[in-house]
């Protein structure tokens, strides 16, 4: 990958298909993602170390969901002056569907992600993921087939 401003897709598409090579393939060996207490139902942001632990715990923290869609939207990337780190904002529209007593139902929160971008190997990886929460929305949705 050289271009830092793929990440963010390739991320998408590896948590919605629950994929752990893919996701892990993202990330420096020493990355940090940072949740906010919206999302780890806690009072203080967690940080999670390292690619392996991150991928355990994004698909474990969605394992239980029927499905996610993750739609991403604006970038915004800056390449440092060594031409080998960058930063960025992505802003994303993440879906949750779940099954209630009620039926189907999309736990929509909006989010940005404040990352961090090293080039290892001549390959852009993300070297930290801060997820910032703005709004939640749950709603009942039709899933055809569900």
């Amino acid at each position: 990958m050289n271009d830092p401003s793929d990440l963010a897709a390739r991320y998408a598409v590896a948590v919605d298909l629950r994929d752990p090579a893919a996701l892990a393939a993202l990330f420096t060996a020493d990355a940090e993602f940072v949740q906010p207490p919206a999302v780890t139902r806690g009072t203080e942001k967690v940080v999670t170390v390292g690619g392996d632990a991150i991928v355990t715990v994004v698909l474990g923290g969605t394992a239980h969901l029927h499905a996610t869609h993750h739609a991403v939207h604006q970038q915004v990337i800056d390449i440092d002056g060594d031409g080998d780190t960058a930063g960025g904002w992505v802003y994303c529209l993440a879906h949750h569907l779940y099954r209630s007593r009620d039926g189907m139902r999309d736990n929509a929160i909006t989010i940005r992600y404040r990352d961090g971008y090293r080039r290892v190997d001549g390959s852009w990886l993300i070297a930290r993921r801060e997820l910032i929460v703005d709004f939640i929305e749950d709603s009942a949705v039709t899933v055809p087939g569900a």
